[in-house]
């Protein structure tokens, strides 16, 4: 499991997550929109990303983020547990979003010098 010490270091914290950093990058954006509980998660990112994410998949990477201190849970409503983003969590977001714009950009960019896209 990944260190507190990567969740410091917004270059560490998601890759350190290995292949439950998709499903983090989904969840600490539906949370940047403000808390949520697991199924209110689960319906945001179908919403805007068209992905579901299976409650194994939720609840194991919830679990993760909440470890390293990107999220944090809130006292529990009505039987739900909401979670919301934590600031080294929003960080962490931040950076990585911008990582993947870079890369989004040049994909683009190479895929349109390449005469395959306009």
């Amino acid at each position: 499991m990944p260190d507190m010490a990567d969740a410091q270091d917004p270059s560490k914290a998601l890759s350190a997550l290995g292949r439950y950093a998709g499903p983090a990058t989904l969840i600490l954006s539906s949370l940047a929109g403000g808390e949520k509980h697991g199924y209110a998660l689960t319906r945001d990112v179908e919403t805007f990303a068209g992905v579901r994410l299976a409650p194994g998949t939720l609840y194991e990477a919830l679990g993760r983020l909440e470890a390293q201190g990107l999220i944090e849970a809130m006292p529990p409503q009505d039987r739900r547990r909401p979670y919301r983003l934590t600031a080294v969590g929003a960080a962490v977001l931040g950076e990585h979003l911008a990582d993947q714009r870079r890369v989004v950009e040049v994909g683009l960019e190479r895929l349109s010098g390449s005469g395959v896209i306009a």
